[in-house]
C-alpha cells in the first residue's frame, strides 16, 4: 500500500480535522511516522479516534498498521513527497535546463574514461553485426540513437526495447558481433542477462552505464556514466544528454575508423535525400 496514494485519492472527502492530520503528514513526515497516536492527534489538534478513523479510511487497519504503511513510504524518496521549491517563471526553468545540460557534457567530459571509448570504438567498427538493447524511457531512446548513428557508417545495426526480445537475439548472436547495452541505473536485471547470455556465445558486449553496477560488471567493456542529478523531481533527467553525447563521440570515433565505408555510405544517402527533398547538399543529412 501507498498511503500518499491512498490520501490523494480521499483528499477532497476528508473532514476538516482528517484535512489537519492530512496536511501534518505532508508538512512534517518525520514526525509522524515517529509519532504516537496521542502525539500525533495532539499535534493536529484532533482526538485519538479521529486518527484511528482517518487510518481506516486509508485503507488501514489500525493506527499500527498506519505507521507499518507509512514507514514503507520512507523507502519511496522524501524528495517525491515533499519536493524542493522551484521557480516557475519561463526564464527561470530555460535557465536550470540548460544549465543542468551544460552540467552534464562537462562532467561527462571530465569523468571520461577514454580507454574504455577506445576500446568500445574498436569493438564497433569491426563488428558484424550490432545489437543495441535498452528499456525504460531513456536506454530505449539511447539504443535507437546508437542504431540511428552506426547504420549511417556501413554498419549492420538493429536495436530493441523490449526484454524478451533482447535475450533472443543474444542467444543468437555468433563471435564476430557486438552487443551494446545502455542501462542509466546499472540495475537492470534483464539487460545484464542479455549482456551475460550474449558473452557465453563469444559476442564482444559493451555497456554504457553507471560505474561499479552490475550491468557494467556483465559487460567486457563498460563506459561508466555515473552522474548526479540533483533533486527537482520535476526536471527531465539530463544525464540523458550526457549518454548522447557518448554516443556521438563513439560513433565519430568508429566513423574515423571505417572512413572509406562511411564515406561511401554517407554519400548514398545525401545524394538520395538531395534528389528527392533538398535540391542541394546544405541541409542535415536526415531529419
Amino acid at each position: 500500500m501507498d498511503i500518499f496514494s491512498a490520501l490523494q485519492d480521499e483528499r477532497v472527502r476528508l473532514s476538516p480535522a482528517e484535512t489537519r492530520i492530512a496536511d501534518l503528514l505532508l508538512g512534517d513526515f518525520e514526525f509522524a511516522v515517529n509519532a504516537s497516536i496521542i502525539e500525533l492527534a495532539s499535534r493536529a489538534d484532533v482526538s485519538p479516534p479521529t486518527v484511528t478513523r482517518f487510518c481506516r479510511r486509508l485503507g488501514c487497519e489500525s493506527f499500527s498498521d498506519f505507521k507499518v504503511q507509512l514507514a514503507r513510504t520512507a523507502y519511496v524518496g522524501l524528495r517525491y513527497l515533499r519536493s524542493e521549491p522551484q521557480s516557475r517563471a519561463t526564464a527561470d526553468v530555460a535557465k536550470e535546463i540548460v544549465e543542468k545540460a551544460q552540467d552534464a557534457l562537462f562532467l561527462l567530459h571530465r569523468s571520461l574514461d577514454l580507454s574504455a571509448v577506445e576500446a568500445a570504438a574498436d569493438r564497433l567498427a569491426g563488428a558484424e553485426m550490432i545489437y543495441a538493447f535498452g528499456s525504460g524511457g531513456n536506454s530505449s531512446l539511447i539504443a535507437l540513437e546508437i542504431q540511428n548513428r552506426l547504420f549511417r557508417l556501413g554498419l549492420r545495426v538493429t536495436a530493441s526495447a523490449d526484454h524478451a526480445m533482447q535475450a533472443m537475439m543474444a542467444a543468437a548472436v555468433a563471435p564476430g558481433d557486438v552487443v551494446i547495452a545502455s542501462s542509466f541505473s546499472g540495475r537492470n536485471t534483464e539487460v545484464k542477462r542479455a549482456l551475460e547470455l550474449a558473452r557465453d556465445n563469444r559476442a564482444g558486449t559493451i555497456a554504457l552505464t553507471q560505474g561499479d553496477s552490475p550491468v557494467a560488471a556483465a559487460a567486457e567493456i563498460a563506459v561508466p556514466v555515473s552522474l548526479p542529478e540533483g533533486d527537482n523531481i520535476y526536471r527531465p533527467t539530463s544525464t540523458r544528454l550526457a549518454y548522447l553525447a557518448l554516443v556521438d563521440i563513439l560513433a565519430s570515433l568508429v566513423a574515423y575508423r571505417r572512413q572509406p565505408q562511411a564515406t561511401a555510405t554517407l554519400r548514398r544517402i545525401k545524394r538520395h535525400l538531395v534528389a528527392t527533398r533538398d535540391g542541394d547538399d546544405r541541409q542535415l543529412l536526415g531529419d
